[in-house]
């Protein structure tokens, strides 16, 4: 179940109740009148079944909803109730497979910005990588992997494919070709001044037989794995399984990928730089292709309201606001 609170003009409520009223899933209906000092208005509050959500704001935004006050959603623990366990029973579908759009779009969109909070958490995920190529340590790299905060921009790149929302596109790409050679020049710079203080030795990362070496060494797995955890990681994404997607980070090595490439150029390597970039670049292309195919597929299996249906509440607004005109 989730929580719906809508906040319109006076003039409006009767037509968003009725909206309410009329949806298979919506298990209760609360208006609190003159409840919103600012802007002037009433509070509604309903109790909806999750795979009715889509719908439901679906017709708000015939009514104009969103132009003339605001919609919050929420999501409580739990719901104890007889209504609710009705509305559903009632609903179409199952919850968990249920994409709420406008939630997934605004989830992605926060996720993906150039931050200082996600510049520290990828700086520090790829020089975590680092250690762990240098010291030939897969606990290091595992921990690097948790750590990455990439999969964010990734999913958002895929939800604006989809969507065609080339500001969000734009948004997280900006975060990825800035967040990643920032991250990649701090590990350089600090291999470079590891070299001469002799924290490590520049023959384990020479050695072929080192336990990271599958970090260079892309081959048609390395495309399969990341279409697998970019699947994965979109369907964890959209019915909040924080759980699968720390098993997507693990699964996919982009950020040590990048640390090794900066660890190679600066020991020397270029074979092995060049093949930690492709590493990273059939990774990050292998996650948005099959997060976006994943979107496109929920896309099509996501009911959407008629358009007689959208019609008929536009005609209503507007035969509200004319009733209201002539009072």
């Amino acid at each position: 179940m989730m929580m719906i609170r809508v906040q319109v003009p006076t003039g409006m409520t009767e037509a968003v109740v009725g909206v309410a009223r009329d949806h298979r899933g919506v298990a209760e209906v609360v208006v609190v009148s003159e409840a919103s000092l600012e802007p002037p208005g009433d509070l509604i509050e309903l109790q909806v079944a999750r795979e009715s959500v889509e719908q439901l704001l679906e017709g708000f935004d015939a009514l104009g909803v969103r132009d003339a006050g605001s919609v919050a959603l929420f999501t409580p623990d739990a719901v104890l109730g007889a209504r609710a366990d009705e509305a559903v029973a009632e609903a179409p579908g199952e919850g968990s497979d249920a994409v709420i759009w406008e939630e997934l779009k605004q989830r992605t969109g926060s996720d993906s910005r150039l931050t200082w909070q996600f510049l520290v958490f990828l700086v520090a995920a790829t020089n975590l990588a680092g250690i762990g190529i240098v010291t030939d340590s897969t606990i290091a790299i595992v921990g690097a992997m948790v750590v990455g905060p990439e999969f964010g921009p990734l999913a958002a790149v895929a939800v604006a494919l989809v969507e065609r929302r080339w500001v969000l596109a734009r948004q997280a790409a900006l975060a990825l070709l800035v967040g990643f050679p920032a991250a990649m020049l701090t590990v350089a710079a600090a291999a470079a001044v590891s070299v001469p203080l002799r924290l490590f030795d520049p023959a384990v990362v020479a050695a072929p037989d080192s336990a990271v070496e599958f970090i260079y060494k892309p081959g048609p797995y390395s495309f399969i794995v990341a279409v697998i955890a970019g699947a994965v990681g979109m369907v964890s994404l959209v019915g909040n399984k924080s759980s699968a997607l720390v098993g997507v980070f693990i699964s996919v090595t982009t950020v040590p990928a990048a640390g090794y490439v900066a660890v190679a150029l600066v020991l020397g390597q270029p074979e092995k730089a060049l093949g930690s970039a492709l590493q990273l670049a059939l990774n990050l292309t292998g996650i948005v292709v099959a997060a976006v195919v994943v979107l496109v597929v929920y896309r099509t299996l996501t009911p959407e309201m008629p358009p007689q249906a959208l019609a008929r509440l536009r005609d209503r607004t507007h035969w509200s606001a004319g009733r209201r005109r002539r009072r």
